[in-house]
This record gives structure tokens, sequence and C-alpha cells, in this order.
């Protein structure tokens, strides 16, 4: 016998983690007691699907609005000028005068999606993009917006968007996870941005690459703990039939405890995984004409570029929500696009590594059929301030969270799209507002679920991802 009978079960999932807690994670293994009514969806999907899944590409800092996408004409008129209406009454730092972008502009494609020089493969693509200028919150900080744009609340323990989506829809591939979350920082909120709070365990993004600060890099990127060098896949088969049938002797006996169910189900995750997620992450699979189309083999683009081919094989693998992270650091700063100062240094070396990835990611899926039933979301937790930084030889900008611009493709959105607008300066968004909970209410609603609707009972109330507010952005949607 390869577990001794007399442990009790949590001395028997003990021994069991050693080979199957890589994808339990800490997540899972140390989470929170789950509630009784553990398949607590009031109402699942009812709304037709415009997407199977979501790839997020998230821009870790706060990438510059007005640098990238969104052309100011009077910001640069009025540059060294002082902003001629009250800001924010909350700033992370001192700010100055009006500091127009370093960079021109062009409209670009047949739809004349704006873009500044610094795009240079991206414009290829431009008639697949859906620009969404008016995304606006309140908090400055990293964190709070961090865990707002994850979580969708800034400062209380909540599930992820993406463990939301698991719990709504399920998983549509039993050997891989549902949720994945590839190379993620452990800043500003961490492994609480993927967790699943009070959901069930199992619906807790599982991580590709441990996270930290830096992050990992991609080529080194792996599922902690997924083999099992002591035992073969037989051994490991009756280990989980064993734990099974000790879980099933222990409900006759006592109360239901359904942590312990996910739990055991994760273990289960991990043993099917070990044949499948080798399988997914072989990149020698693709041709060296894929390879070059994702800047792999550029030092400048190869590591976003891996993440972004994972990502592709992932998804054609029906993975649901599937997080790419750009977090990374720079010598004169710590979160990648966290440009307070070097402005135009930092951009430059953040679009060159991202720039031709994301292009071969948008371009690969289009040639595969994908594109059309993947969302691609692209952005950061807020913008950059339409002013200089105070204090810094080399100038940058500041967080702002008012107004800035998030962009997605495929999925049911409108294609050369622009929705929204800020104002003359791009200081606060003016036209089509979209606060982060419209945002979430409306990739629900891409993902055929109601925001209003997918509710899960915790501590005495209903929670949603939206919370009491959101409304899904109908404007964009195809």
């Amino acid at each position: 016998m390869l577990i001794d009978p007399a442990p009790n079960r949590r001395q028997a999932l003990s021994q069991l983690c050693i080979g199957f807690g890589g994808l339990a994670l800490s997540s899972m293994l140390h989470a929170p007691p789950a509630l009784a009514n553990r398949d607590g969806i009031k109402v699942a999907a009812q709304i037709p699907p415009r997407a199977k899944r979501i790839i997020f590409l998230f821009m870790h800092g706060g990438p510059s609005h007005i640098d990238l996408f969104d052309p100011k004409p009077q910001l640069d008129r009025d540059d060294g000028k002082k902003l001629p209406f009250n800001g924010s009454r909350v700033t992370f730092a001192d700010r100055g005068n009006l500091m127009r972008s370093p960079w021109k502009f062009r409209n670009c494609g047949k739809s004349g999606i704006p873009m500044s020089q610094l795009w240079q493969h991206l414009p290829k693509v431009a008639d697949d993009l859906c620009m969404v200028h008016s995304v606006c919150e309140t908090n400055v900080a990293h964190g709070g917006a961090c865990m707002k744009l994850h979580t969708g609340d800034e400062a209380q323990l909540r599930p992820s968007t993406g463990s939301w989506i698991s719990y709504g829809l399920g998983s549509a591939n039993e050997n891989l996870p549902t949720f994945l979350t590839i190379c993620p920082t452990s800043l500003h909120g961490g492994v609480n941005n993927f967790g699943s709070a009070f959901l069930p365990a199992r619906h807790a993004g599982v991580s590709l690459g441990t996270p930290g600060y830096p992050n990992a890099a991609a080529k080194d990127a792996t599922f902690e703990y997924l083999s099992n060098p002591r035992l073969n896949l037989a051994q490991q088969r009756l280990q989980l039939n064993l734990l099974r049938q000790l879980q099933q002797q222990h409900k006759q006996s006592s109360s239901e405890q359904p942590e312990i169910d996910a739990r055991i189900e994760s273990f289960e995750l991990a043993f099917r995984m070990q044949t499948a997620a080798p399988e997914a992450m072989n990149l020698n699979e693709e041709s060296a004409a894929t390879r070059e189309l994702y800047g792999l083999d550029d030092p400048e683009t190869a590591n976003f570029g891996r993440e972004c081919l994972l990502a592709r094989r992932f998804a054609e693998r029906d993975v649901r929500f599937i997080q790419v992270s750009h977090a990374n650091t720079l010598p004169f700063n710590n979160e990648q696009w966290d440009q307070h100062t070097h402005l135009k240094k930092g951009h430059e070396i953040n679009v060159k590594q991202i720039d031709k990835p994301i292009t071969g990611l948008l371009t690969d899926l289009k040639q595969r059929g994908l594109l059309e039933d993947t969302l691609v979301l692209w952005g950061g937790e807020f913008g950059r301030t339409p002013t200089v930084q105070v204090g810094n030889a080399d100038p940058g900008r500041d967080h702002h969270p008012e107004g800035f611009t998030m962009w997605m493709a495929g999925g049911g959105v409108k294609p050369g799209f622009r929705y929204g607008k800020t104002d003359e300066y791009g200081y606060y968004a003016i036209e089509d507002r979209c606060t982060i909970h419209d945002l979430h209410a409306t990739l629900l609603h891409i993902m055929g679920l109601d925001h209003t609707r997918l509710t899960y009972h915790h501590s005495g109330r209903d929670y949603r991802l939206t919370d009491v507010y959101g409304k899904v952005a109908k404007g964009i949607l195809a």
C-alpha cells in the first residue's frame, strides 16, 4: 500500500502534496474553507457568447495613453503651460506643467486608428483593434489599481476575473487549468490578483512560472512540482483513488467539507497535466516562421514573444482565461511601465519588447481562425498624466487613473473602432466613460455571462465581480 490507511485525511493530503502540490499551488492548498453551496452559481451562461476565451496582456506600471494611442494636438500647443483647470485632488507625486509627447502620431490602417511612431509593427493589425479611450478610475496607487483591475475591488480580497469566468463556465479542457497566468508579478496584489478568494479553490488561477519580482523569465517558466520523481503514473493513480475512498468514507459520518474536495480535484488536475502541460509548452513544435513572427529570434522581444506564443498554444487547447504579464523592471524605475522619469527611454524599451510579439499573436490567431472567438485585452492599471512630474532631471509622467486607453481585439468587438474620448489634454474621460466595473461587465457579457446574475453567496450576502455597479459597453460590440 502506498499510503498508510490509518492517518486522517489531512495527513493523507500532506503526504500527497509532495507529488501533486504544484497544481494545487499555495492558493489551493491554503485557501479558506469554501461554502456549503459549492455549486452556488445562480445563473450561468444565458447570453449568446461572442468569445470562448480571453487573453489578457497586462502592462504593469501604467502605459502612457497620450504617448501611445491618444494624440492631443492641444497638449502639443500648450507644452510648458499650466493645466488650465483643476486636476484631481488626490495625486501620487508633485505635478508640474503640461508636457507634449516626444513622439509624432499617424493614422494607421483603413480605419485610421492613431498610433505614435513608437509602434513599428502594431499598425499592421490596426484594423483589428477596438480602442477604448475612456477607461477611468480613482485609485492612484499601483496596489489598489492593480487589485481593482484584476478583482473588481481595490482593498478587499475578492475573486479575480479569471476565477469568476471559471466559476461561471467551468472547464473546456479537463487536462489543463481553466484559468492560467503566465509569468505573473508578485507585486501589488501578487497572488491575490489571480486567486479565487471565497470562490471554491479549484477556480484559482494556476501560475506558469513562480510569481516574483522581477517576474520569471519565460524560458524558465514551469509548473512547480508537476512531476513526481518517486512514483510512476500508475502508482500516483492508486494514491488518488485511495484518497477519494478516504474522503467518501468520511462524508458518510461527518459534515461535508468541500474545500477538501477542491484540493483533491487540484491533485487530479495535476495528475492529468503531467502529459498535457509539457505538450502544450513544447515550442519546438512551432515552425521557424512562427517563432520569427513572435520575435523569438531577437533577444529584445524573445521573452514576451515566448509568453505570447505560449498564450496562443493554451488558447487553442481551450484554456478560458490566460493572462500574460509584461511586468519586469528597468534600471531607472521599478515597475515596467512606471516612467516617473525617463519617459522617452522607458517607453521606447517597453514598446520594442512587446510590439512584434503582440502583432505576431494577433496575426497568428487570425490565421488560425482563433481570433473570431478569442478576446484579446491590452492595458495596465492606469495611464500617465499630461503634466510632467516635478523634480526629475529626465522628465516623466505621474500615475493617472482619471482617463486612459485600453484596447481589445477579436471576440465580437468592433474592429478598427474607437470608443470613448478624453478631454483635449487626455486628462479626464468625458465621453462613454468606462469604469473597471463596466469593463468587467463587458468581458463577462462577451463570454456569455450576465454580470448581474453571476453571483456567489458569502458571509451573508451575494457577491459578484462588479459588486452593485457595472454596465456593458454595448457600443463596442460587433
